[in-house]
């Protein structure tokens, strides 16, 4: 039925059981009306229109739903799909806006996978440059300036074992950016060993306590599903550091009903789940590039809960 058709049966119904009452109700009007005429009139009129409102929401209430799920749906949060009631203009509506979220994610998908491909590949060569070119470098300044302090005199030996010093930590930087922009443990060692060099590494640089909790016999994965549950620990992480005000970071990996499960839960002040910036949307979409699902919420206690549960679809070739 059309939505004309719709709109016209129902106050075809309410004009018609109006009309049936005053067929068949004893009820006349005189000239000049009486007060309890008028009463009669104005409330039979108030519960036509009462009736008639109804009737109206029930029927359009489709167009409602579409409408809040317009305005509210998140290609990042796949799978949002109205119910289609039948046939009709309403019907057809909602199967074409039900089609075109289909094609609008798998195209978002599409197009992040290509953007995260090109990002990633971007990570290994600015990795493999700052290790060949700069690492190299600063390695070879090392050198010299230890051959030149062994034959230096005080007190221009002790500044040049400062410049050592400084040098040295420096090296160690450009050493810990390489291992962030592409984990080379990840892929000689395994996803644990990489999240256990991640782990490491983060407090020893921020001070927090890291819990680690990992099942000791975990399935093999594809390669760029290790490499998406990397990342997300990764970014859990720094924002735990960064934003959570944590003392305490938790993370654990597990093996359930055909999935891996990545959890990395802190301690903090919790998440305002409104506010979403750009690294919990990157962590979306690279859960979008594995079709795993990702729930950011606030801890049965507190602080904020990241779990990532990603499908074993695959065995690392």
């Amino acid at each position: 039925m059309s939505l004309f058709w719709r709109i016209f049966g129902l106050n075809a119904l309410v004009l018609g059981t109006a009309t049936a009452l005053l067929l068949w109700a004893p009820v006349t009007v005189s000239v000049p009306v009486l007060l309890t005429e008028a009463v009669i009139l104005v409330g039979g009129l108030a519960v036509m229109l009462v009736a008639n409102a109804a009737l109206l929401r029930w029927g359009l209430s489709p167009l409602d739903r579409l409408t809040r799920l317009m305005t509210t749906v998140d290609l990042l949060r796949p799978g949002q799909r109205l119910p289609v009631p039948g046939g009709g203009e309403v019907g057809e509506l909602i199967r074409t806006f039900n089609a075109m979220l289909d094609r609008l994610e798998r195209e978002r998908a599409t197009s992040s996978a290509r953007v995260l491909l090109a990002q990633e590949a971007e990570r290994r060569r600015i990795a493999q440059e700052l290790h060949d070119e700069v690492g190299q470098s600063m390695t070879a300044v090392l050198l010299v300036l230890k051959r030149a302090a062994d034959e230096a005199a005080e007190p221009l030996r002790g500044e040049l074992h400062q410049a050592q010093e400084i040098t040295r930590e420096s090296l160690d930087e450009v050493r810990r950016l390489v291992r962030r922009l592409r984990p080379g443990v990840l892929d000689d060692l395994g996803l644990v060993s990489a999240l256990t060099s991640l782990t490491h590494d983060f407090a020893t640089h921020t001070g927090l306590r890291v819990l680690r909790r990992f099942d000791p016999a975990l399935p093999a994965l594809e390669r760029e599903t290790e490499l998406v549950l990397y990342r997300v620990a990764q970014e859990s992480l720094t924002n735990a550091a960064r934003h959570a005000d944590a003392e305490r970071v938790e993370v654990s990996l597990r093996h359930a009903d055909g999935a891996v499960e990545l959890c990395v839960t802190d301690d903090g002040r919790g998440i305002d789940a409104v506010c979403e910036g750009a690294g919990i949307r990157g962590m979306r979409e690279r859960a979008l590039l594995v079709g795993a699902d990702l729930d950011i919420a606030r801890a049965a206690r507190c602080g904020t809960r990241v779990r990532l549960t990603a499908p074993v679809s695959g065995r690392r070739p």
